[in-house]
């Protein structure tokens, strides 16, 4: 009896251990830094940070998503990327996603592009945009802007999400190429905000130097050696789940996201905050 016991007892320790384990980790944010080099990137924007934000989907890390912006505002980034699902098309909450622009925009400029989950939310999304114009964030629909700094500009473009044009994701490469090719880019280094990272082929194609990119939410479970479990549009052992890839003259950074969708929790997979660095080579 006593040996029953004793095991039952252990099995329960291990067990609520490792609960509090996975909440500890769903409520937890990290910060991920990446460095990027290229002779393309102008002096005058050397050092120049971006903090990457994807895949919220309403969630909050402490009131108003305070912990999560201060975080950022701790990084004192040059700017903000927001990379697609700030909502959830399942609990759309528009004040959560509000707040947090409302309080990040006063730390750097914020550019903004969609996910599927806005696609999916309808005119609630068309509401949420109308917010974020009018509290000076950038959404960028198929579009290019040019950064100045001293005597040295960069390109930060963005692309939006296939969903809003009906469109399945395996079809998107075509609609991908299409709209890259129609848009203004110019030569200088071009950063990329895109939520579909298994796009990569098309960017590559496309010659852009840097893609932000999210959706797969570090493939929910992540396992040891292994990678990511499952993402959406990517199956099993997905590809690109998360970090750095390289191929060709493109560099693609992969955020784990920050959020949860269908599935309500994530394993060895805690939400982070990227850094995106860039390096100066001359």
């Amino acid at each position: 009896m006593k040996k029953k016991f004793s095991k039952r007892m252990a099995a329960l320790a291990v067990s609520g251990i490792a609960v509090i384990w996975v909440i500890l980790g769903n409520s937890h944010v990290g910060v991920t830094r990446y460095t990027v080099e290229s002779g393309k990137i102008p002096e005058a924007f050397d050092h120049f940070k971006i903090a990457v934000l994807s895949d919220l989907h309403n969630a909050e890390f402490g009131a108003d998503n305070s912990r999560l912006a201060e975080l950022i505002e701790n990084e004192a980034p040059d700017r903000i990327a927001i990379t697609g699902d700030l909502i959830d098309s399942n609990r759309t909450d528009l004040r959560i996603a509000e707040e947090l622009l409302d309080t990040i925009a006063g730390i750097a400029p914020c550019y903004y592009v969609t996910g599927n989950h806005e696609a999916w939310a309808g005119t609630e999304y068309r509401e949420l945009e109308q917010r974020l114009t009018d509290g000076g964030v950038t959404v960028l629909h198929d579009e290019a802007e040019t950064i100045s700094r001293g005597n040295g500009r960069i390109q930060i473009a963005g692309l939006d999400d296939p969903a809003f044009s009906g469109e399945a994701a395996a079809d998107g490469e075509g609609l991908f190429a299409s709209r890259l090719k129609d848009m203004e880019i110019d030569g200088s280094f071009c950063i990329l905000l895109s939520h579909r990272p298994e796009l990569f082929d098309v960017y590559v194609s496309a010659d852009i130097d840097l893609v932000l990119s999210g959706h797969a939410h570090g493939g929910q479970f992540r396992l040891p050696f292994i990678g990511g479990l499952v993402a959406p549009d990517q199956g099993f052992l997905p590809e690109y789940d998360a970090g750095k890839y390289t191929e060709e003259n493109t560099v693609m950074i992969v955020s784990r996201g920050l959020g949860n969708s269908i599935v309500p929790i994530r394993f060895n997979n805690d939400p982070e905050l990227v850094i995106v660095e860039l390096s100066s080579i001359h």
